[in-house]
């Protein structure tokens, strides 16, 4: 167990009185008359540690990308902190990750309050420091009382560095005196704003990916705890009500009818306290539970009460705004949040045998019967290196999982087939067996389409592991259990070869490639297959020649060792089949300068999802420029990415000159998402499919019905479903696949096959295979270019038309933008 720490904080002018002080005599004002720079909340709450010790305890779990730290207080009674060690392995006894005695239900239930993963939802953490002196105080009798039965946890800042970007700004911009007119400056936030942190993830889809520092930090606290309830506290538009449990439809069919109705008892509790405040909330609207890694449905798919509070606000309101004649102040957004976690606190203690009782019933049930139809899956290991990000994420999940150990036949369902086939088990594959504590979350993972409820859902439809890790699985009716390791010996290879050929197969090859291109090695790749020593090797495959890297061979073999990349040495540059090492087919590739245009009409994640994968992955140098095309000196550039966004002149077919002029010249544009649908509407090469549909003739489908108007709106849109992709890797951009890829699809527009250029992925009729599409789009959707490359004079355009990077954890898309970069600008 993590040892409890106390931080101490250098606090200027601070004289530890008896008196513990509340949050305005600490600060020195009201909460709610400015909002909080996070430095002041982690001395507050640290100022609340050392002051009533007995009551609460404060650790650091963390610390974001740009240093600040990640705090989480445990409170509860003075006896119960007294026994807060042996409470916090009950907790992990219930859950069946600790198994050194029997549980007791009877002992305190533990409440999760999490507040601002978005850090322009900025109301929460005024509000954690009022829940904080409120539970600590012992002022009120009542909570008091409700203390003795549960134990709180604070996070008070899930995402520090986005927050400081919002208040940062706003106490830049705003006066003296609030401006509550919706025109003000102070409620316009400037681009990337504060919603996302460093990276310009949103931290609230990153739960089970875990993609982020912070995520990675909170998750692995999480699982040390296992919450009974957890509860995200959020904003959303100002001009909205509050919103509360019970959520809507569609709730994942794994959530259980415990979970379901204990969220409407939490709901009627938290509606008496809002009706007699005359507070206006809504319920059972909007914010579903089924996509999984969301900060209320990750904790459900845990046992836990998971659950989403709405507060109006969000980026806009600042400390005043009117909406609609009435003024919503930051007071009231924090008077909101702070009821709605009291309200929990309340019901928790009531029923804390209850939670603890069916929490203990929940992972029973996970280890005694498993979950779903599969009891077992079969991750085959054919491809050792693909495998590394899934065990990554198993492990930072909990997710129990074994090697075969040996070979053996088996049955199931294999899910890029969609067919039940005999197969072998080998000793490589990965075995999961679904009778485990995390059961429930392991079935939600990796099922191969999740049943939908309600199609009108607030996020993606679909994203079973296999299909995101390209990773060829079978799911099996048969209980098959395994405790083996495997283990690769690592490779033994002489440092005085003729060269070095190494498979590229993975991202973790693409990795190595930018390693070696960054480190300035000569590297060939083969732009065909040839065989050498009786071996086979593909196109893509890299060669490194000793007499152009004389110097480097070391560092060569020990970063192949870091990234498992698959090395053969060989003494001769004479193929028994294909072209030799001196052919032009085997060609020299170039050191890209590469540059991403970003400014703020640029989509803030998308532009994150480049930069953390060449700051934190690839390891390889990235200008961001914020600058119009006009100002931009294209020049210094070999290759330059457009994030999905808007783009003023690109449509425009008599604009962007001196762009087109770099291309023509040898640049390499790669265009993603809707930039490749602004490149259509500007007659840059691609073409936008039409509908062939005559929309003049007398249909009566266009006569709706005003109450359909939200089914109807979603007949033309894909929230995010997984579809097949047929791939040419012959071509540079699909080297190192198979013949296929899985996207994620959720560009509504789609685009023809190019007439002059290379259709390297493209989407053929029936080619779904799990996630919702509206029914006009779903007819649309066949003979779909998604990745593509045009020649453009010397230059050449990419387009990538949906988004391989998608949050970090679409694994297997990586490759095809490391070939994008790397071996599109030769």
């Amino acid at each position: 167990m993590k040892k409890i720490i106390f931080l101490f904080f250098f606090l200027p002018n601070i004289i530890f009185a008896q008196e513990f002080k509340s949050p305005a005599e600490f600060l020195g004002y009201r909460l709610g008359e400015k909002f909080t720079p996070h430095y002041k909340i982690v001395n507050y709450f640290t100022y609340a540690a050392n002051s009533v010790s007995g009551k609460m305890l404060l650790e650091q779990y963390g610390e974001t990308y740009e240093g600040r730290p990640l705090l989480a207080a445990i409170i509860s009674s003075e006896q119960n902190i007294r026994n807060i060690a042996e409470i916090q392995k009950n907790n992990l006894r219930l859950s069946g990750l600790l198994n050194d005695k029997p549980a007791d239900v009877n002992m305190p239930t533990v409440v999760w309050l999490s507040y601002n993963v978005h850090g322009n939802e900025a109301s929460s953490s005024e509000v954690a420091m009022k829940m904080l002196y409120e539970l600590t105080s012992g002022k009120n009798s009542s909570l008091n009382e409700q203390l003795k039965n549960v134990v709180v946890i604070i996070d008070p800042c899930l995402n520090p560095d986005g927050r400081d970007r919002y208040v940062n700004w706003y106490n830049g911009v705003t006066g003296n005196n609030a401006n509550a007119d919706v025109q003000a400056r102070e409620h316009n936030e400037p681009w990337p704003g504060g919603r996302t942190n460093h990276y310009y993830f949103d931290l609230n889809r990153d739960w089970a990916w875990q993609s982020q520092q912070e995520t990675q930090a909170r998750i692995k606290l999480y699982n040390k705890w296992m919450p009974e309830i957890h509860v995200d506290f959020h904003e959303q538009y100002y001009y909205n009500p509050y919103y509360f449990a019970p959520a809507a439809e569609p709730m994942h069919e794994a959530i259980t009818p415990f979970q379901r109705s204990f969220q409407i008892e939490i709901g009627k509790n938290h509606a008496k306290y809002f009706d007699a405040n005359g507070w206006l909330y809504f319920t059972k609207e909007y914010f579903d539970l089924f996509y999984p890694s969301y900060g209320d449905t990750y904790p459900i798919f845990n046992g836990a009460i998971g659950m989403t509070y709405e507060q109006a606000g969000h980026g806009m309101a600042g400390l005043a705004i009117n909406n609609n004649g009435d003024t919503l102040k930051l007071t009231d957004r924090i008077a909101h949040h702070f009821t709605t976690g009291i309200s929990t606190i309340e019901v928790a203690s009531k029923n804390y045998v209850r939670l603890n009782s069916e929490f203990k019933k929940y992972f029973d049930d996970a280890v005694s019967k498993g979950s779903g139809e599969f009891k077992t899956y079969v991750i085959k290991g054919t491809n050792t290196k693909k495998l590394l990000p899934l065990k990554q994420l198993l492990g930072n999940n909990n997710i129990k999982y074994s090697y075969a150990g040996k070979r053996t036949s088996a049955k199931g369902y294999n899910y890029f087939s969609k067919n039940n086939e005999n197969f072998n088990i080998e000793e490589s594959d990965i075995i999961i067996n679904s009778q485990q504590t995390k059961a429930e979350l392991l079935r939600v993972l990796f099922e191969p389409q999740s049943k939908l409820s309600d199609s009108a859902t607030y996020d993606i439809t679909a994203w079973a592991i296999p299909f995101a890790f390209g990773l060829n699985t079978y799911g099996l009716k048969e209980n098959i259990q395994s405790t083996a390791n495997y283990n690769i010996a690592d490779q033994t290879v002489p440092n005085d070869a003729y060269a070095y050929i190494i498979e590229y197969n993975s991202f973790e090859d693409g990795k190595l490639l930018a390693s070696l291109l960054k480190n300035d090695f000569n590297v060939r790749v083969a732009n065909g297959p040839f065989t050498m020593n009786g071996k086979n090797f593909n196109p893509g495959t890299l060669i490194i020649l000793k007499s152009t890297n004389r110097d480097k061979i070391d560092i060569l073999l020990k970063l192949a060792l870091e990234h498992k990349s698959v090395i053969t040495p060989v003494n001769s540059g004479f193929m028994e089949k294909g072209f030799d090492f001196g052919s032009d087919k085997v060609q020299l590739l170039k050191k890209p300068k590469i540059a991403m245009v970003v400014h703020d009409q640029t989509d803030e994640n998308k532009v994150g999802e480049v930069w953390h994968l060449f700051d934190r992955q690839l390891d390889y140098p990235l200008t961001l420029i914020d600058k119009s095309f006009s100002s931009i000196d294209f020049n210094k550039y070999d290759v330059v990415i457009l994030p999905s966004g808007y783009y003023s002149t690109l449509s425009d077919k008599n604009a962007n000159t001196d762009l087109k002029s770099w291309i023509k010249k040898g640049g390499v544009l790669i265009a993603m998402d809707y930039a490749v649908k602004q490149l259509a509407d500007g007659e840059w090469g691609i073409e936008e499919k039409k509908d062939d549909e005559d929309s003049s003739k007398d249909d009566y489908s266009l006569i709706k019905k005003y109450a359909d108007r939200e089914r109807e709106a979603i007949s033309d849109y894909s929230p995010g479903s997984i579809y097949k992709v047929q791939i040419d890797n012959t071509h540079p951009l699909g080297y190192g696949y198979p013949e296929y890829y899985y996207t994620l699809k959720l560009n509504p527009s789609l685009f023809n096959f190019l007439k002059d250029g290379w259709n390297v992925g493209y989407i053929k009729k029936d080619s779904r295979v799990a996630g919702f599409v509206g029914n006009r789009l779903t007819k649309k959707i066949n003979d779909i270019l998604i990745f593509g490359e045009q020649p453009y004079g010397r230059g050449k355009i990419i387009y990538l038309a949906e988004d391989p990077l998608f949050r970090s954890f679409w694994e297997n898309g990586k490759l095809i933008f490391a070939n994008a970069v790397f071996f599109s600008s030769n």
